[in-house]
């Protein structure tokens, strides 16, 4: 969680004193080295490490403490705000569905490894994406790493900008009507941070005329798991909410 790195980035530039409840404060990646280049370990003093706070339990206790989280907005600059930056991904509490697969030989190679991806790629080979999604239209057309165009949003009543961050789709399937984007995980998730989903989100909103759906995908021990996300208000953050969700046992 880094705790003394941040506590000493708080510190050198006063970030205690800003009025969070006026405006976000802004950091930049420059600034993080120079607060932290007396830490002995690589861990403390590099940036991608110290602001990648993918969950609640990620957050340094300076962050946990005064509610806040952070968001990147630009290449090598950082948005601290405060206010929920999270969302829970519900247990799937009910009886896993048994699925067939669609397939008509079996997958070998899909048993080797251990990869978010490779699960997630059985599982649309399979055809379950597209069984839970109800579209037999859906193709694999976006994987990897890509920037966002320039798009404003709110997290409450603060106005945020944000131009050519890097997000990472695991998959992006499209069909005829619409466009269904995968953060996909190989352990159990209490709760993700919002911008997972909402960047990409909001960059694939403005390429396609097409609606665009967001998948959360999770696979633990025989189980996949699917919940489906929307933004009931695409310049609202924290309008995020779950539409259904799903386990299966493939077989």
């Amino acid at each position: 969680m880094n705790n003394e790195p941040w506590q000493a980035i708080f510190d050198k530039y006063k970030i205690h004193q800003h009025n969070f409840d006026k405006s976000p404060y802004i950091l930049t990646a420059q600034s993080i080295k120079e607060a932290t280049h007396h830490f002995t370990s690589t861990n403390q003093r590099e940036v991608r490490v110290l602001c990648k706070q993918d969950t609640r339990a990620d957050r340094p206790n300076v962050f946990v403490e005064n509610g806040l989280f952070i968001l990147p907005i630009k290449n090598g600059i950082y948005n601290i705000i405060k206010g929920e930056g999270y969302v829970d991904i519900p247990e799937v509490t009910s009886v896993a569905q048994i699925y067939s697969s669609k397939l008509d030989f079996e997958l070998e190679t899909s048993l080797i490894g251990n990869s978010e991806m490779q699960h997630l790629d059985f599982a649309y080979a399979s055809s379950l994406i597209r069984t839970f999604m109800q579209d037999d239209s859906l193709l694999l057309t976006i994987r990897g790493r890509k920037y966002t165009p320039m798009f404003e949003f709110y997290v409450g009543n603060q106005l945020i900008c944000t131009e050519s961050v890097q997000t990472e789709i695991d998959a992006g399937y499209e069909g005829r009507n619409q466009v269904a984007l995968v953060e996909a995980k190989n352990a159990q998730t209490k709760n993700t941070i919002i911008r997972q989903l909402y960047y990409p989100f909001r960059q694939w909103q403005q390429h396609v005329s097409k609606k665009v759906n967001m998948l959360f995908f999770e696979k633990q021990k025989d189980f996949y798991s699917i919940w489906q996300f929307s933004f009931t208000n695409p310049m609202n953050y924290n309008s995020i909410e779950l539409v259904k969700s799903a386990k299966f046992q493939i077989k």
